[in-house]
């Protein structure tokens, strides 16, 4: 940190967090230049190199990490309060949004107004979903090898329906071993330096892992006491506790897996749901995975016994909310006292480029999914022996998503607005539509 006489007291830092967690919109690039410029161009809290140097231990693990490096930032300065205000603060003012879009999602079905915006925010998240491939795709497939990884990844999930966790880990186990003897094909140079670790780290991590254990898996614990280990607040606990073990990669990686398995075989909503889900997470500030928060709301409601659909929901929605970040939080506590270690290991940084690379093979699958539901909505899943493959009517093209797709992909590409603009524009367009046509 910088000299200690500029760093800021806890109560100053709440409000900065607070003041962070309110106007980060725009996904995990626009949250962390946001930040940035506030603790590092304009408060002075954080050198250059340090926030950087968190940057790159939080890419290294599951989960958001935008809220990641908030939080990790939050404990540089204060200690294990300081971490978890900075946290939950990043997430409560987008969570208590989602929540309130949510309700209003589920009592406003049938209303005209709604539905236009929504179907405009359709073709909004098809162009986004494509803009991250781009991105993460320049980013990731540095490599020949790189790029095969994502072509093996795209064809195991969409042509084989392999599980997401276990693309994950072959990944990571191709890259773990590729690196020691070839780390130039997957685009690593040598180890950095690393400085001396800390003489307590391993007590402090076994801490951390104990309470965040402890703390994640409470809520999922005494649902099932109390309702029965099939109720679905126990399934969404345990759904999105398993989610946040594989979130290598970012939100779009994650959302390919939580897509299909929400929609095909949990059956909790349909495929132009959980596009609606992302437009509207999209629409919101804090993390882009927030959509989990839409996801479990739906189930609640409509799986809402014993209490009223919107008690249900409510407390489904928080059951997802809550597994998802206290797992993000604890990879963060756990892991911040071997950060230098983690940075410079090769070995480490082969299985994140593998990793990487599968996710861009994900994200085509997930790209190509919305694609299909949203343009044709009539689709169907069909397998010949282990290959799966989708079949729909051409014919059945709709030309106003299509016009409105394209639309959005110039505001996109050509005159490059931000994310949350462009959802917003696309509702309104879709409600003229609604009425018009």
């Amino acid at each position: 940190m910088n000299d200690p006489q500029s760093r800021p007291t806890f109560a100053e830092a709440l409000k900065v967090w607070f003041k962070i967690g309110c106007l980060s919109f725009g996904g995990p690039a626009g949250q962390i230049a946001l930040m940035h410029r506030i603790l590092v161009d304009e408060k002075k809290w954080v050198e250059e190199p340090r926030f950087l140097h968190a940057l790159n231990f939080c890419m290294l693990l599951p989960g958001p990490e935008a809220q990641q490096l908030a939080t990790y930032i939050g404990w540089l300065m204060h200690g294990v309060r300081g971490g978890l205000a900075a946290g939950i603060l990043f997430v409560l003012p987008g969570a208590v949004v989602m929540l309130g879009l949510s309700l209003l999602y589920a009592l406003g079905q049938g209303v005209p107004l709604i539905e236009g915006a929504l179907f405009g925010i359709k073709a909004a998240v098809l162009v986004i979903v494509v803009e991250a491939l781009i991105r993460i795709g320049k980013r990731g497939l540095k490599t020949r090898l790189l790029m095969g990884i994502a072509a093996l990844a795209f064809i195991g999930i969409f042509f084989l329906a392999l599980p997401f966790p276990l693309i994950v880990i072959a990944a990571a186990l191709t890259g773990f071993l590729v690196a020691r003897a070839s780390p130039g094909a997957l685009g690593i140079k040598g180890d950095e330096p690393t400085v001396p670790l800390r003489p307590d780290r391993w007590r402090q991590a076994a801490t951390a892992s104990g309470i965040g254990l402890v703390a994640w898996w409470a809520p999922v614990a005494i649902a099932a006491l109390a309702l029965g280990p099939s109720h679905v607040l126990v399934d969404i606990g345990t759904f999105f506790s398993k989610l946040a073990v594989v979130s290598f990669g970012g939100a779009y990686a994650l959302l390919a897996y939580m897509a299909q398995e929400a929609v095909d075989t949990q059956g909790w909503m349909t495929a132009a749901e959980m596009v609606d889900g992302l437009g509207l997470a999209e629409t919101t500030p804090g993390p882009l995975i927030l959509v989990t928060q839409f996801v479990g709301f739906l189930a609640g409601f409509r799986e809402a016994a014993p209490f009223t659909p919107v008690m249900a929901g409510v407390l489904a929605s928080i059951m997802a909310t809550w597994v998802t970040y206290t797992a993000s939080m604890l990879w963060i506590f756990a892991g911040a006292p071997f950060v230098e270690q983690l940075r410079s290991n090769r070995r480490l940084s082969g299985a994140l480029a593998a990793i990487t690379a599968a996710v861009v093979g994900v994200i085509l699958n997930l790209t190509i999914w919305f694609a299909l539901h949203v343009l044709f909505g009539d689709v169907t899943e069909q397998r010949t022996g282990i290959l799966r493959w989708y079949t729909f009517d051409p014919m059945a093209i709709d030309l106003r998503v299509v016009a409105l797709a394209a639309i959005a992909a110039l505001l996109a590409f050509r005159f490059h607005r931000g994310l949350v603009e462009i959802v917003l524009i696309m509702a309104a367009l879709g409600i003229v539509v609604r009425y018009l046509l």
